[in-house]
């Protein structure tokens, strides 16, 4: 083929064919700008109802998007979800709430839930939130208590608020967090067109979060002398350290992802400075995973200093919670 019917990716600079759709190498959508601009287009035009324009602008971006990717299979459910939330609206235009439900005033939703059971069943389904939330909070007052136990829920849900809050101020979809008791959370999302940057950003987002966290817990325990909220700010800080790890799904290993190889290299180091200043073993991790990304493919063309500074930030931060907390705080509390 000449080259004058390729073009390289933007990403990583990977020769294309002028029909590709995404990059075979580092997966990129190559037309995920355009793909963004869309995917915030239709949401703003559900948010005002308009369900056929909506429609119309998700049915433009499938052609953009490789057949059998997950972008694609998620477009194509919600075009589905649109049709029905199209059709339902179109059903209730044509029956009316009546005059006797109006009259009920705030308890009206709840009577006409009740009064379809396929309402009802829906509405539970959409409680799965709250019941692995509420699950996940049993089980862990359950061991350890319920003033250590709703803590420690509450924290890990402000760190997933953090990943849903930053995904949804850039008009992206999202579902609210499910947890998972003994395994941890998730927000489930679909990136149109989002790039490594974002994604990076999305990640780092959650333990930004779980760091404001456990600074409140901080704070609280300096004010209170109370050991409970010295604990909740450790527990809180180790976990969120972890997370940042770079290695497989964890928040580190999608961050690190946005990385080049100069920038890992920095980011080694910091986790070594990190771990030689404060005596954490856990710093001690992250500059392993650091190390083994040093030697991965997924390296990006493009340099990412803000991401590296974003990710820098958050262990330092975290790293100065783990140093306001008693040294021998968990003797303290075995006795």
């Amino acid at each position: 083929m000449s080259p004058s019917l390729l073009r390289t990716c933007p990403n990583c600079g990977q020769e294309l064919t002028l029909d590709a759709l995404a990059c075979p190498r580092c997966h990129a959508l190559l037309h995920g700008v355009e793909l963004d601009a869309m995917a915030r287009e239709a949401k703003a035009l559900e948010g005002s109802r308009e369900w056929v324009q909506a429609r119309e602008l998700w049915n433009r971006s499938l052609p953009l998007l490789p057949p059998d990717s997950k972008q694609a299979e998620w477009v194509r459910d919600h075009l589905r979800a649109l049709e029905l939330r199209h059709s339902e609206v179109q059903q209730a235009q044509a029956n009316p709430v009546p005059p006797w439900v109006r009259r009920l005033g705030p308890l009206a939703p709840i009577v006409l839930v009740l009064a379809k059971s396929k309402g009802l069943l829906l509405a539970l389904f959409k409680l799965k939130f709250l019941f692995s939330f509420f699950s996940f909070l049993a089980i862990y007052v359950a061991i350890f208590g319920w003033r250590f136990g709703v803590g420690f829920a509450v924290c890990l849900f402000l760190h997933e608020m953090g990943h849903y809050i930053d995904i949804k101020r850039r008009g992206l979809p999202a579902e609210m967090p499910v947890f998972l008791p003994g395994l941890g959370a998730y927000v489930r999302w679909n990136a149109l067109g989002v790039s490594r940057r974002q994604i990076a950003q999305v990640s780092l987002a959650g333990p930004l979060a779980g760091w404001i966290a456990a600074a409140c817990c901080l704070l609280l325990y300096h004010h209170t002398h109370d050991l409970l909220w010295a604990s909740l700010a450790r527990t809180g800080a180790v976990i969120n350290v972890l997370n940042l790890i770079p290695v497989w799904v964890l928040d580190g290993g999608q961050a690190v992802r946005s990385l080049g190889l100069v920038e890992r290299v920095g980011l080694l180091a910091a986790a070594l400075a990190l771990w030689a200043l404060t005596g954490e073993g856990i710093f001690f991790l992250v500059a392993a995973g650091a190390t083994y990304r040093l030697f991965t493919k997924d390296k990006p063309a493009q340099d990412d200093w803000s991401t590296w500074l974003y990710f820098v930030a958050v262990l330092g931060a975290l790293a100065l919670i783990l140093q306001g907390t008693p040294e021998s705080l968990f003797e303290k509390l075995a006795h």
